[in-house]
């Protein structure tokens, strides 16, 4: 493999974090353009910090100048509307070989008419905003491309996790609740399937496609194999907590009713099975599979936390809207 240039747009996020150290295993040159805050996730050595604000032009053009260097992928990770990603095409086209965006699997049809999605499964969700943004986004890629032959890739994630980020609705107040023998809502009957993937099995499909010649002008998701059940999910976080937490099932559509911050990537997501087909994105990165379970994954969240105290924080309105929701009539 030729070591590439890459500049993440990003780079310490649950995500983009996995996806600099796989890159910089790979033997890549990786620069990050960030603000160059403190976060729980610092680059690897050897990576170079480039600190600006990519939502100031004229901050990120001069940092990039400063830098004095061309790159040969960027991959955007934190572009979420048409505007910002016009941005980067006005700064990078032209001077780049690939260009990587970052949606998400949110897009698909939602509910799915069939499983398990694929890449050419249509992209329509019709409850949650920030998906119908990222679909914006994705249709000013595609024109691009084929336009004028932007070397675009686009990339959906689904729900992508690290140590440091519990998937269910309460976050740590999930856990915090389950220790104190407190019930703990599952929205639905608990028994449809969500694909989880560990960010670090991500970074290595997505590492695989930078650079990659049979990417450009393609979309991709990157999800893993393994699709628990959201009961299977919620009790392997229990064990990891060393209780058995007392789960009581309560409709999407009523947590939503009761707590409406929640509903879109409720209803727009979470609440329907959500199973995919890695086929195309393995036929170009064959080694890519699923290496850590949830049942892994859930020991290793609930080790950082309690390695973590100041972490552990409950969030008060969503405790209280637990407890509203589990006040409600249930027949």
């Amino acid at each position: 493999m030729n070591a590439k240039r890459i500049l993440f747009i990003g780079g310490t996020g649950v995500i983009s974090s996995a996806c600099v150290r796989q890159a910089v295993a790979a033997g890549h040159e990786v620069s990050v353009l960030n603000r160059g805050t403190t976060s729980t996730r610092p680059l690897p050595e050897g990576v170079r910090s480039i600190a600006a604000d990519i939502r100031d032009p004229e901050a990120t053009d001069a940092a990039l100048e400063a830098a004095g260097s061309d790159f040969d992928v960027v991959a955007e990770f934190l572009a979420f509307t048409t505007d910002q990603v016009q941005a980067d095409l006005d700064r990078f086209e032209g001077r780049v070989g690939q260009y990587v965006f970052i949606s998400s699997a949110s897009a698909y049809q939602t509910p799915p008419s069939r499983l398990p999605v694929t890449e050419s499964t249509p992209l329509r969700n019709p409850v949650w905003q920030y998906s119908r943004d990222k679909i914006a986004c994705e249709d000013l890629l595609v024109a691009a491309y084929r336009d004028r032959g932007v070397p675009a890739t686009i990339v959906r994630p689904s729900h992508t996790y690290d140590e440091t980020l519990l998937p269910t609705l309460g976050h740590w107040t999930d856990i915090a609740r389950m220790r104190a023998g407190k019930p703990v809502v599952v929205h639905g009957d608990g028994t449809s399937l969500w694909t989880i993937t560990h960010a670090r099995d991500f970074a290595v499909a997505f590492t695989g496609l930078l650079g990659n010649p049979m990417a450009v002008g393609e979309a991709f998701h990157i999800t893993g194999d393994h699709a628990p059940t959201w009961n299977q999910i919620y009790g392997w976080l229990g064990d990891a907590a060393g209780v058995e937490p007392e789960l009581v099932h309560v409709a999407s559509e009523t947590i939503a009713a009761v707590h409406p911050e929640w509903g879109p990537g409720l209803i727009g997501d979470k609440a329907n099975s959500m199973v995919f087909d890695n086929a195309k994105v393995r036929a170009l990165v064959p080694e890519f599979r699923t290496t850590v379970r949830f049942d892994e994954g859930a020991r290793e969240i609930v080790e950082w936390y309690d390695a973590h105290p100041e972490q552990q924080v409950v969030d008060p309105v969503a405790d209280a809207a637990f407890e509203r929701i589990l006040a409600l009539p249930r027949g």
